[in-house]
């Protein structure tokens, strides 16, 4: 049995994070519990909303010490990725440090903000969150803000400029985009974070 906790971390998407994994087969918990985020085999942080709502969320939650000390695999989707990082643009705040990189409001290319819908997603060759999953596949993005490509993207899309589409550090990986809403290759991803991972 698959121990998968998903952090509640106040936010919307909540939900369909964990009907995506109940289709898989797997069982996942929406849970705000120390000991039940600690004792898990995977972690998933999702978000949707401002990066300083979230990370005020995290602190009111007294969440944010346990996320940093994590030592298991740990998935951070669209917003959840980008509080990973050292710090956002949006609301100017210090997010949770567990890697190196800032999340940016994206460069105006003059394309609608926020970018909206699905997109082509380029891996690094043989990265076991993308295994049986084909290079350049879409998946569905709803974001404003990206992390441009550093030393942990593991993966880009391309709106306007590159950016980071997914992102990895030790035992903490992020991905734009949302898996939630990709069809076969959302559901591959999530199947991958769990069993490869």
């Amino acid at each position: 049995m698959k121990n998968i906790i998903i952090i509640d971390t106040g936010c919307a998407n909540l939900s369909s994070v964990k009907f995506a994994f109940d289709r898989l087969g797997y069982t996942a918990e929406i849970s705000r519990d120390l000991n039940k985020i600690q004792s898990a085999n995977k972690l998933i942080l999702p978000g949707v909303g401002t990066a300083i709502a979230a990370m005020q969320n995290l602190e009111q939650r007294q969440l944010i010490a346990t996320i940093q000390n994590a030592t298991q695999p740990m998935l951070g989707i669209c917003l959840g990725m980008q509080l990973m990082t050292e710090y956002s643009a949006e609301g100017n705040v210090s997010t949770l440090n567990l890697m190196t990189g800032h999340t940016e409001l994206i460069p105006n290319t003059g394309l609608p903000l926020p970018h909206t819908g699905w997109n082509k997603v380029h891996y690094a060759d043989n990265h076991p969150l993308f295994v049986n999953i084909e290079q350049d596949s879409h998946f569905y993005f709803v974001h404003s803000y990206a992390v441009l490509p550093n030393e942990n993207t593991i993966a880009t899309s391309q709106y306007g400029v590159k950016f980071s589409a997914a992102i990895a550090s030790k035992n903490f990986y992020g991905v734009q985009f949302h898996p939630e809403r990709s069809g076969k290759n959302g559901a591959q991803l999530l199947q991958n974070f769990v069993e490869n991972i």
